[in-house]
């Protein structure tokens, strides 16, 4: 069997002298869609800024297709294909829609318009905007230009932290069907931070459920069952709806 493309072996992360995550093993396949789900406060999103090396890890290891990358800094991470979209401050607000998106592809210049091009494809608006300065964008807009603007780096694996945060309804089926194409259409895995189950676990593939800094559960999504949900989360505030 293929190593994972990601995986944390008892991990133990935090930030300074405070321990968020606890002991937390789990694995991204290279086919998956992995939603990592949780209350306010349960260490989702440490997860993925523990992937992608931006917290203190006090135990345990990172492993990426099989190498130990536990102390590799940040920037190397990305190198390596660790696309990180966080989920504020990601993007550069006084640069047009285009020149932010060519930030993304510098790596690339050769085959940019291509790249564009695909990126345009998949959040039509952003064509439309594109003269467009990002500051004068709607929260919607920026998270796709944020998802498009990694993608042009080429990741090897997407790592999203609550895409869906702050959007309308209409805005997050938008966001959410583009990363179903991009795993569909370009065979990226993703690892997906986020509060809203019912849109994730309309993309996922397999969830993991934190609490209180612990894994509660790590299931394929088709067999999650929402009365077990509801049951972790009874004092988290977890949106299910």
């Amino acid at each position: 069997m293929s190593a994972p493309l990601l995986a944390f072996e008892a991990v133990t992360a935090g930030y300074g002298k405070l321990t968020v995550l606890h002991d937390v093993t789990v694995q991204l396949g290279d086919d998956e869609v992995l939603a990592v789900l949780g209350a306010n406060g349960s260490g989702k999103s440490t997860v993925l800024k523990t992937a992608i090396g931006l917290t203190r890890i006090a135990s345990g290891r990172i492993l990426l297709l099989g190498e130990d990358i536990t102390n590799v800094p940040a920037n190397r991470r990305a190198a390596r294909g660790m696309g990180y979209v966080p989920q504020t401050r990601n993007v550069f607000l006084d640069l047009s829609v285009l020149d932010n998106l060519k930030m993304g592809g510098f790596l690339h210049a050769a085959s940019i318009a291509a790249d564009l091009a695909r990126v345009y494809d998949l959040f039509p608006r952003l064509y439309e905007r594109r003269n467009n300065r990002a500051r004068d964008l709607s929260g919607g807009e920026r998270r796709m230009l944020s998802i498009g603007l990694t993608l042009l780096l080429r990741p090897r694996l997407l790592l999203l932290d609550e895409p869906s945060s702050d959007l309308s309804p209409a805005m997050v089926t938008l966001v959410f069907d583009a990363i179903r194409r991009i795993r569909a259409e370009r065979r990226i895995p993703v690892l997906l931070v986020e509060q809203n189950v019912r849109a994730a676990l309309g993309i996922a593939s397999r969830v993991c459920v934190m609490v209180r800094g612990r894994q509660a559960l790590d299931i394929a999504a088709d067999k999650l069952d929402m009365e077990h949900l509801h049951a972790l989360f009874m004092d988290g505030g977890v949106r299910t709806g």
